[in-house]
């Protein structure tokens, strides 16, 4: 078992990328230990097969020197609130013993991302139960944060990321398969393909405005955020 401080769930590989990349380099180089884990290999994707975002993903992950990186090879665009799809999550995080995780905002466009948040949801709360899956320990996490992916709402807290947001590009920019329409290569045009790179960063200059950071990444909360003091 590898212990995490950090676990990071998303439906498909570069999901967690788009969302907190900047936040999990500024971790990682502060000597904190964080994975992610990928739910499905996205193999519906319009662009790129699964063996080719397999390594766009490696690549991202040595970019922001994650821990660990796996994949629960759930359905693509099958991802539902059943029993085994939440036994999986729960088995990772129980796996990794997190003391705090990071899903999806529960609003998106995309389905499997919205499956992907009511799951990791789920799971946090089945990991502490002692009597769910017996054969491993129970594992209390202290916080769940919720990432914007494409949809975004006024965040309960910010991230200043942008001593590190040079990270966060070079891992987006792993993902050529889907931010980058290449003249003859198999591949369409899809919402991805059509500056979205340049529209994450506006969205994350957005998210500094209001306490004057240059490029900060926004959370949501379901639960009061404690904090020990104010100053």
């Amino acid at each position: 078992m590898s212990r995490l401080d950090i676990l990071i769930f998303g439906a498909h590989a570069d999901d967690a990328e788009i969302g907190m990349a900047g936040t999990i380099a500024k971790h990682t180089a502060a000597g904190l230990k964080v994975g992610v884990c990928d739910l499905t290999f996205a193999e519906m994707s319009s662009n790129g097969d699964v063996e080719r975002r397999r390594k766009e993903a490696y690549e991202a992950s040595a970019v922001l020197g994650l821990q660990v990186r796996s994949n629960l090879g759930l359905p693509d665009r099958g991802l539902y609130l059943t029993p085994e799809h939440i036994a999986a999550v729960t088995g990772e995080i129980r796996k990794h013993s997190p003391k705090i995780v990071f899903a999806p905002y529960w609003e998106d466009r995309h389905p499997d991302h919205v499956a992907c948040s009511r799951l990791v949801e789920e799971a946090v709360f089945n990991a502490k139960l002692r009597k769910y899956m017996p054969d491993k320990p129970p594992v209390l996490v202290e916080d769940l944060f919720f990432y914007f992916i494409n949809d975004w709402a006024v965040p309960d807290l910010v991230v200043d990321v942008t001593d590190h947001y040079d990270s966060k590009l070079r891992a987006l920019n792993c993902y050529k398969s889907q931010f980058e329409q290449v003249q003859g290569e198999d591949s369409v045009s899809t919402p991805l393909t059509q500056g979205y790179v340049e529209r994450v960063k506006a969205r994350d200059s957005l998210l500094g405005q209001r306490k004057l950071i240059p490029l900060a990444e926004g959370f949501a909360v379901k639960t009061p955020y404690r904090i020990e003091r104010f100053i």
